[in-house]
């Protein structure tokens, strides 16, 4: 999953937010000398991410991509899946998205000293820009995968799959809708954050 997906899952803490997104920045690299509290919202970033890449709805939804693409499928499938949340929030959320987001960040910032210097770098970004209305449309994240694609360190192909997303939107829709409330049934099953 994609960094609004993990911090939905995060608890209203900043040690649990700098946690969930831990995972994608080196993650237990940088956990020996943190709370338990932050290493727990970092086991539960991996939880996310293990169910999410081995669940057969999500392997399906990979067809969607063309041949060349779909090696880096998993890629726009977390980006997409995070545009998906955004367009059915208030499904799976009661507080506004806009009141999500502000808390967030605001707990994100206070764990800036802390963070390896890369994610402080990305979460800047993420707070400053608000990457997550980027999102909302296939063209921002279309321009977010374009932009994932130009950091990646080899030749890939990724550029562009927001024509295959665009071409089985619905379908992608479709997956996003079964899968997500699974995942969340599984994060609740396993309550790895529990007393934090």
């Amino acid at each position: 999953m994609n960094y609004l997906a993990h911090l939905y899952f995060a608890q209203p803490t900043a040690d649990s937010h700098f946690g969930n997104l831990l995972g994608d920045f080196g993650g237990r690299r940088h956990a020996e000398y943190l709370p338990n509290s932050v290493k727990s919202a970092l086991e539960n970033h991996y939880l996310v991410d293990k169910f999410t890449d081995s669940h057969p709805l999500v392997k399906e939804a990979k067809q969607y991509f063309s041949p060349e693409r779909k090696r880096f499928a998993g890629v726009a499938i977390d980006v997409v899946f995070d545009h998906f949340l955004i367009m059915h929030w208030q499904r799976f959320n009661q507080q506004p998205l806009s009141d999500f987001k502000c808390n967030s960040f605001a707990l994100l910032n206070k764990r800036m000293p802390i963070m390896p210097p890369r994610m402080q770098q990305v979460v800047t970004s993420m707070t400053k820009n608000d990457w997550f209305k980027e999102y909302e449309t296939i063209e921002g994240v279309g321009l977010a995968l374009d932009n994932i694609a130009k950091r990646i360190r080899f030749t890939n192909n990724l550029t562009g799959s927001a024509e295959d997303i665009a071409q089985n939107y619905h379908e992608l829709e479709s997956v996003f809708l079964a899968f997500f409330p699974e995942l969340i049934e599984h994060v609740k099953e396993r309550d790895l954050e529990r007393g934090y």
